[in-house]
């Protein structure tokens, strides 16, 4: 029997639930100062998580920065329960109460492809298949590390 995932959110508060699940990802999240401050982001924006089993195994946390635009400021998911359709859950629901709220457009950041990074790649792919599109690449924005930015149109509902 496979185990059910329930979505919930959003929620302040969370970090404690979310930090383990960051630092089980080093291959996405290896900057314990990125770390730091992503920490003190989930207490204090939005988030939505995934539980199975009683145990939080995914979340992503929004950010608004216009009442028209809101951006996934970081999200992750367990490395066990990878390809499971949670992070795909995660940001069909963030989706739902952005719609309710107006907002038309929603952005994330991400690595860049070039950067190489085999785990960035997948981060690209995935948000392609959420229907994300790249928008624009920012060299400089990261020391180091080039951003690329993604956008999705929400469209309103009614």
């Amino acid at each position: 029997m496979e185990a059910s995932i329930a979505i919930t959110g959003p929620h302040s508060g969370k970090a404690a639930a979310c930090e383990p699940i960051l630092r089980a990802l080093p291959g996405w999240f290896g900057i314990e100062a990125a770390i730091v401050n992503y920490v003190r982001s989930i207490d204090e924006l939005p988030t939505f998580l995934a539980v199975m089993d009683e145990q939080v195994v995914g979340f992503l946390t929004l950010k608004q920065h216009t009442d028209y635009s809101a951006e996934i400021y970081v999200m992750a998911v367990a490395p066990q329960v990878h390809r499971a359709g949670i992070g795909r859950e995660l940001v069909r629901e963030a989706e739902r109460a952005l719609r309710e709220s107006k907002v038309e457009y929603l952005q994330v950041k991400t690595l860049a492809a070039s950067h190489p990074s085999p785990e960035y790649a997948k981060t690209r792919a995935f948000y392609v298949a959420q229907g994300f599109r790249p928008l624009e690449e920012f060299p400089n924005l990261w020391p180091g590390n080039p951003c690329l930015l993604m956008v999705k149109y929400l469209g309103q509902e009614g």
